[in-house]
């Protein structure tokens, strides 16, 4: 379908985005994208590594939030430039994605600024892929307004993930008739199965997670059809300093994407 730094997305084929939440510190990033990438290699599946240099969108003002947009941009440059990997990384402003174009290989739109108009077309703009998170607050069927807004750019290399609709208080649910719909849009669906096992709020200045439910939902997903999986991970979730409760841990990884891939090769033969 198109291209994304030296991976190809293709429809039908499998392939994932992952790395930690945020950014921590530069050993942290080096050892997760050192041991996904020799994972993914192994089993043949394109990886695009991704970690946010700013969470913007934080429960309680004492969360932390990353190193910043200038000092995290050096980083994800580095891990790009040592591991030979595509970059994703969240943008929250029009300036924002005027400074990450010059380094991302993949602009993201976070959830809650899906229906940004003008961060949209800003990115689109750019010609870069551009991979949005579909709003806690969306109907499947409303994504369409958000793709025909990118398109109008002249911009067609569109991602869409999906990571749970908002279910009464700190709770998210995921509706699996969403994958096809969207797919049948004409885009790559991804679904993210770490933060649609998050508890929004759910800790009281910070969010809250169920981690034990990333291998049920993404097997779910894999058998629904769905292009890519979405999974934050960290070498310890326990200790991590953002989104650690619905984290993948590191060590899991392999084992899961094993399991997924096998799920894949027998639903794409029907």
């Amino acid at each position: 379908m198109f291209s994304i730094g030296n991976i190809e997305i293709k429809r039908d084929e499998l392939f994932v985005i992952a790395g930690p939440c945020v950014i921590e510190t530069e050993e942290i990033l080096f050892k997760t994208a050192e041991k996904l990438k020799e994972i993914t290699q192994s089993l043949k599946i394109p990886l695009i590594f991704k970690s946010s240099y700013d969470k913007a969108n934080r429960s309680s003002i004492k969360s932390y939030r990353g190193p910043g947009i200038r000092k995290g941009l050096e980083i994800l440059k580095k891990v790009k430039e040592e591991f030979d990997l595509p970059i994703l990384s969240d943008a929250h402003s029009v300036e924002e994605i005027k400074i990450v174009k010059d380094v991302l290989d993949v602009i993201q739109i976070p959830a809650f600024l899906c229906r940004q108009t003008d961060m949209i077309l800003q990115a689109g703009k750019t010609g870069k892929p551009i991979n949005v998170k579909k709003g806690q607050f969306l109907a499947p069927w409303d994504v369409k307004n958000i793709i025909e807004k990118i398109e109008s750019t002249g911009n067609k290399k569109i991602i869409i993930t999906e990571r749970g609709t908002s279910f009464g208080y700190n709770n998210l649910i995921v509706d699996f008739r969403s994958f096809p719909i969207i797919r049948s849009m004409g885009v790559p669906v991804v679904f993210d199965a770490t933060h649609s096992v998050q508890l929004p709020g759910g800790a009281g200045t910070c969010s809250s997670g169920q981690r034990e439910f990333i291998p049920y939902l993404s097997r779910a997903a894999v058998a629904c059809g769905v292009d890519g999986l979405f999974f934050e991970v960290h070498p310890e979730p326990d200790r991590a300093l953002c989104d650690g409760p619905n984290m993948l841990p590191l060590r899991d990884f392999n084992e899961l994407l094993k399991t997924l891939i096998e799920i894949h090769n027998t639903v794409k033969k029907f």
